[in-house]
Protein backbone atom coordinates (compact mmCIF):
# COMPACT_ATOMS: atom_id res chain seq x y z
CA UNK A 1 0.00 0.00 0.00
CA UNK A 2 3.07 2.46 0.80
CA UNK A 3 4.64 1.98 -2.27
CA UNK A 4 2.39 4.30 -4.53
CA UNK A 5 3.07 6.98 -1.91
CA UNK A 6 5.06 9.77 -3.41
CA UNK A 7 7.51 9.42 0.28
CA UNK A 8 7.84 5.82 -0.66
CA UNK A 9 9.83 6.95 -4.10
CA UNK A 10 11.47 9.72 -2.33
CA UNK A 11 12.65 7.33 -0.02
CA UNK A 12 13.94 4.70 -2.54
CA UNK A 13 15.50 7.68 -4.42
CA UNK A 14 17.54 9.35 -1.90
CA UNK A 15 18.72 5.79 -1.19
CA UNK A 16 20.23 5.27 -4.40
CA UNK A 17 22.37 8.36 -3.73
CA UNK A 18 23.01 7.71 -0.28
CA UNK A 19 24.52 3.98 -0.54
CA UNK A 20 26.32 5.02 -3.92
CA UNK A 21 28.20 8.11 -1.94
CA UNK A 22 28.45 6.39 1.40
CA UNK A 23 28.58 3.05 0.52
CA UNK A 24 25.82 0.26 1.64
CA UNK A 25 27.30 0.01 5.34
CA UNK A 26 27.94 3.66 6.04
CA UNK A 27 24.69 4.61 4.54
CA UNK A 28 22.76 4.96 7.96
CA UNK A 29 18.71 5.29 7.58
CA UNK A 30 19.58 9.02 9.45
CA UNK A 31 21.61 9.92 6.32
CA UNK A 32 19.06 8.36 3.57
CA UNK A 33 16.09 10.32 5.44
CA UNK A 34 18.39 13.44 5.25
CA UNK A 35 19.26 12.96 2.10
CA UNK A 36 15.03 12.25 1.41
CA UNK A 37 14.38 15.60 3.35
CA UNK A 38 11.94 13.31 5.80
CA UNK A 39 12.65 12.66 9.67
CA UNK A 40 14.35 9.40 10.85
CA UNK A 41 11.30 7.82 11.80
CA UNK A 42 9.28 8.07 8.72
CA UNK A 43 11.37 6.01 7.22
CA UNK A 44 10.10 3.26 9.67
CA UNK A 45 6.45 4.13 8.20
CA UNK A 46 8.01 2.49 5.04
CA UNK A 47 10.50 0.23 5.72
CA UNK A 48 11.62 -2.50 8.32
CA UNK A 49 15.31 -1.70 8.17
CA UNK A 50 17.92 -0.64 6.05
CA UNK A 51 17.93 -4.04 4.61
CA UNK A 52 15.00 -3.70 3.39
CA UNK A 53 15.46 -0.48 1.66
CA UNK A 54 18.18 -2.10 -0.26
CA UNK A 55 16.29 -4.93 -1.58
CA UNK A 56 12.74 -2.33 -1.86
CA UNK A 57 15.00 0.04 -4.09
CA UNK A 58 16.25 -3.38 -6.15
CA UNK A 59 12.96 -4.31 -6.33
CA UNK A 60 11.77 -1.17 -7.85
CA UNK A 61 14.72 -0.41 -10.24
CA UNK A 62 14.80 -3.67 -11.62
CA UNK A 63 10.92 -3.97 -12.16
CA UNK A 64 11.00 -0.44 -13.78
CA UNK A 65 14.11 -2.05 -16.21
CA UNK A 66 11.91 -5.28 -17.21
CA UNK A 67 8.41 -2.62 -17.95
CA UNK A 68 10.98 -0.52 -19.94
CA UNK A 69 12.81 -3.73 -21.95
CA UNK A 70 9.24 -5.40 -22.53
CA UNK A 71 7.52 -1.97 -23.80
CA UNK A 72 10.55 -1.81 -26.39
CA UNK A 73 10.62 -5.43 -27.02
CA UNK A 74 7.04 -5.45 -28.51
CA UNK A 75 6.91 -5.54 -32.17
CA UNK A 76 10.39 -6.95 -32.66
CA UNK A 77 10.38 -9.53 -34.94
CA UNK A 78 13.47 -11.62 -34.15
CA UNK A 79 14.67 -12.93 -30.74
CA UNK A 80 18.41 -11.41 -31.61
CA UNK A 81 17.02 -7.87 -32.20
CA UNK A 82 14.77 -8.81 -28.61
CA UNK A 83 18.68 -9.46 -27.00
CA UNK A 84 19.94 -6.42 -28.34
CA UNK A 85 17.22 -4.06 -26.52
CA UNK A 86 17.57 -5.57 -23.57
CA UNK A 87 21.29 -5.14 -23.53
CA UNK A 88 20.59 -1.47 -24.61
CA UNK A 89 18.16 -0.41 -22.29
CA UNK A 90 20.07 -2.30 -19.48
CA UNK A 91 22.86 -0.22 -20.34
CA UNK A 92 20.99 3.14 -21.04
CA UNK A 93 19.15 2.88 -17.62
CA UNK A 94 22.53 2.41 -15.96
CA UNK A 95 24.38 5.17 -18.22
CA UNK A 96 21.68 7.32 -17.26
CA UNK A 97 22.01 7.21 -13.66
CA UNK A 98 25.15 6.44 -11.86
CA UNK A 99 24.32 6.32 -8.20
CA UNK A 100 22.24 3.50 -9.53
CA UNK A 101 25.28 1.89 -10.97
CA UNK A 102 27.38 2.31 -8.35
CA UNK A 103 24.68 0.89 -5.84
CA UNK A 104 23.56 -2.28 -8.24
CA UNK A 105 26.89 -3.15 -9.56
CA UNK A 106 29.13 -2.53 -6.66
CA UNK A 107 27.11 -2.20 -3.38
CA UNK A 108 24.70 -5.03 -3.63
CA UNK A 109 27.32 -7.39 -3.68
CA UNK A 110 28.91 -6.31 -0.36
CA UNK A 111 25.78 -7.65 1.11
CA UNK A 112 25.74 -9.97 3.43
CA UNK A 113 24.62 -13.60 1.86
CA UNK A 114 20.83 -13.94 3.26
CA UNK A 115 20.69 -10.23 1.28
CA UNK A 116 22.21 -11.37 -1.79
CA UNK A 117 19.13 -14.54 -2.29
CA UNK A 118 16.74 -11.96 -1.34
CA UNK A 119 18.35 -9.83 -4.17
CA UNK A 120 18.59 -12.91 -6.63
CA UNK A 121 14.81 -13.50 -6.13
CA UNK A 122 14.34 -10.12 -7.51
CA UNK A 123 16.89 -10.80 -10.46
CA UNK A 124 13.69 -13.32 -11.70
CA UNK A 125 12.00 -11.04 -13.41
CA UNK A 126 14.86 -9.75 -15.63
CA UNK A 127 16.46 -13.78 -16.26
CA UNK A 128 12.77 -14.73 -17.11
CA UNK A 129 12.57 -12.24 -20.34
CA UNK A 130 16.00 -13.76 -20.97
CA UNK A 131 14.96 -17.36 -20.87
CA UNK A 132 11.84 -16.23 -23.23
CA UNK A 133 14.48 -14.68 -25.87
CA UNK A 134 16.51 -17.99 -26.20
CA UNK A 135 13.75 -19.46 -26.38
CA UNK A 136 12.03 -17.86 -28.90
CA UNK A 137 15.59 -17.92 -30.50
CA UNK A 138 16.19 -21.65 -30.74
CA UNK A 139 11.97 -22.28 -32.03
CA UNK A 140 12.21 -20.27 -34.58
CA UNK A 141 15.94 -21.81 -35.92
CA UNK A 142 17.73 -18.24 -34.77
CA UNK A 143 19.78 -20.19 -31.81
CA UNK A 144 21.62 -23.26 -31.61
CA UNK A 145 18.24 -25.88 -30.82
CA UNK A 146 21.52 -27.58 -28.77
CA UNK A 147 21.97 -24.46 -27.08
CA UNK A 148 21.77 -24.84 -22.85
CA UNK A 149 19.20 -22.61 -22.09
CA UNK A 150 20.69 -22.68 -18.44
CA UNK A 151 24.05 -21.52 -19.55
CA UNK A 152 23.02 -19.32 -22.44
CA UNK A 153 21.19 -17.35 -19.73
CA UNK A 154 24.25 -17.26 -17.16
CA UNK A 155 26.72 -16.32 -20.09
CA UNK A 156 24.35 -13.52 -21.34
CA UNK A 157 22.96 -12.18 -18.14
CA UNK A 158 27.41 -12.36 -16.73
CA UNK A 159 28.37 -10.75 -19.25
CA UNK A 160 25.96 -7.92 -19.04
CA UNK A 161 26.80 -7.69 -15.54
CA UNK A 162 30.47 -8.26 -15.61
CA UNK A 163 30.36 -5.15 -18.51
CA UNK A 164 28.50 -2.92 -16.44
CA UNK A 165 30.76 -3.66 -13.00
CA UNK A 166 34.15 -3.06 -15.37
CA UNK A 167 32.59 0.33 -17.01
CA UNK A 168 31.41 1.78 -12.90
CA UNK A 169 35.29 0.16 -11.41
CA UNK A 170 36.71 2.49 -14.76
CA UNK A 171 34.73 5.62 -13.24
CA UNK A 172 32.41 5.99 -16.23
CA UNK A 173 35.18 6.93 -18.24
CA UNK A 174 33.65 5.58 -21.61
CA UNK A 175 30.35 5.08 -23.27
CA UNK A 176 28.55 1.95 -21.65
CA UNK A 177 25.61 2.09 -24.29
CA UNK A 178 28.34 2.36 -26.98
CA UNK A 179 28.92 -1.00 -26.15
CA UNK A 180 25.90 -2.69 -26.66
CA UNK A 181 26.10 -3.66 -30.33
CA UNK A 182 29.85 -5.95 -29.50
CA UNK A 183 28.64 -7.05 -26.47
CA UNK A 184 25.48 -8.33 -28.43
CA UNK A 185 27.71 -9.66 -31.55
CA UNK A 186 29.74 -11.70 -28.96
CA UNK A 187 26.48 -12.84 -27.49
CA UNK A 188 24.42 -13.47 -30.51
CA UNK A 189 27.75 -15.65 -31.69
CA UNK A 190 27.73 -17.51 -28.47
CA UNK A 191 24.33 -18.41 -28.95
CA UNK A 192 24.90 -20.69 -32.14
CA UNK A 193 23.72 -17.41 -34.65
CA UNK A 194 22.44 -18.87 -38.01
CA UNK A 195 22.43 -15.25 -39.14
Amino acid sequence: MNRNRPKYKQIIDAAVIAIAENGYHQAQVSKIAKQAGVADGTIYLYFKNKEDILISLFHEKMGFLVEQIEEEMKGKPSAAEKLLVLIKKHFQILSDDHHLAIVTQLELRQSNKELRLRINGVLRGYLSLVDQIINEGKENGEFSEDLNNRLARQMIFGTIDETATTWVMNDQKYSLPDLADSVHQLLIGGCGSKK
